[in-house]
């Protein structure tokens, strides 16, 4: 037995969440309570464009909870950064909800100003999103309410 490798791998430990994660989750939660309510309203100034905006705040809030919760943190916040950086983080995770996700960023990219483009969702398709929105709060607040992470 090489005591060495034996060493190193005892001497491993879980990598340490990082604080405030709690106001990510509870960001989130207000985002998407948010969104749910005022398209439930149907008031004029809550177009498809704001709710879809109010939407991916509530997920990227949600992403974030569950990374740091687990030491961790993406290497940007566009939705491809984040679905990469929970499947490294936590395997698997993402894969009921993966590419509903990843298609979020059909609808802007705004990290490259000679590149810049917002193309609006279309209102029918808020539902969805808002249901894409409730997965990932139940999935963070799994991920992050787990004792033996």
């Amino acid at each position: 037995m090489n005591t060495l490798s034996s060493f190193l791998l005892s001497d491993l430990k879980k990598a340490q969440p990082i604080l405030g994660w709690q106001d990510f989750l509870h960001d989130g939660e207000g985002y998407l309570k948010t969104a749910v309510g005022a398209h439930a309203k149907r008031r004029q100034v809550f177009t498809a464009e704001i709710l879809y905006n109010l939407v991916a705040m509530a997920i990227e809030k949600f992403v974030m909870a569950a990374l740091m919760r687990h030491g961790a943190m993406p290497y940007n916040h566009t939705m491809r950064d984040l679905v990469d950086a929970m499947d490294t983080t936590i395997p698997g995770a993402m894969d009921g909800i993966r590419q509903e996700l990843l298609d979020l960023d059909t609808f802007q990219d705004i990290c490259d100003l000679d590149g810049f483009r917002i193309t609006p969702p279309g209102v029918e398709r808020i539902p969805a999103m808002l249901d894409l929105a409730g997965k990932m709060q139940i999935l963070a607040t799994q991920l992050t309410t787990h004792h033996d992470l």
